[in-house]
């Protein structure tokens, strides 16, 4: 595999990790699927047009991810069953309230984010910069959204904490 400078054997702890997010990813964009299809009441409008929006670019990271997969030589896992095998996503029920449905999309962040850490930790391992470069932007964008629906489920009294800075 000399195009990347990587070993074949260097890269399949790196794979692996991948088709896990790979994985994650899928069952995430279902949940986020049916949360669109099924969300009611009086956040209907902003919360089917954010769901859309999250489904929309899970679609392209799973497209992304395979292909980085590909890239690194080796064939993605393409199987339903084998999704739901090692996702720590989990798949959830049709009909939930608002709130629960952003509860649940907020840890299921988590989830991805976790496996993310550990995609990058085996790139760092092996100098993948590639797939450190990848992985990297989605945590960025993944950490604003998760922000962004934590900032919807909070009350307007809330307050976030405050940092002080000492002058000298």
């Amino acid at each position: 595999m000399s195009y990347l400078n990587l070993k074949d054997e260097d890269t399949l702890k790196v794979v692996v990790e991948l088709n896990i997010l790979l994985a994650n990813y899928h069952v995430y964009y279902q949940k986020l699927r049916s949360n669109h299809w099924n969300i009611l009441g009086e956040n209907f409008f902003d919360l089917h047009a954010k769901f859309e929006d999250l489904y929309s670019d899970a679609r392209i990271k799973i497209d992304e991810i395979a292909e980085r997969i590909l890239t690194l030589r080796y064939h993605p896992m393409s199987k339903l069953e084998e999704y739901l095998k090692v996702s720590s996503i989990e798949e959830g029920a049709s009909t939930k309230s608002d709130s629960d449905m952003v509860e649940e999309t907020l840890d299921d962040h988590k989830k991805l984010l976790k496996q993310m850490s550990k995609v990058i930790k085996s790139a760092n391992e092996i100098s993948d910069e590639g797939t450190v470069d990848l992985i990297g932007g989605y945590i960025r964008a993944l950490e604003k959204s998760s922000w962004m629906l934590n900032a919807w489920s909070k009350e307007t009294k809330d307050n976030l904490k405050e940092a002080t800075v000492e002058m000298s």
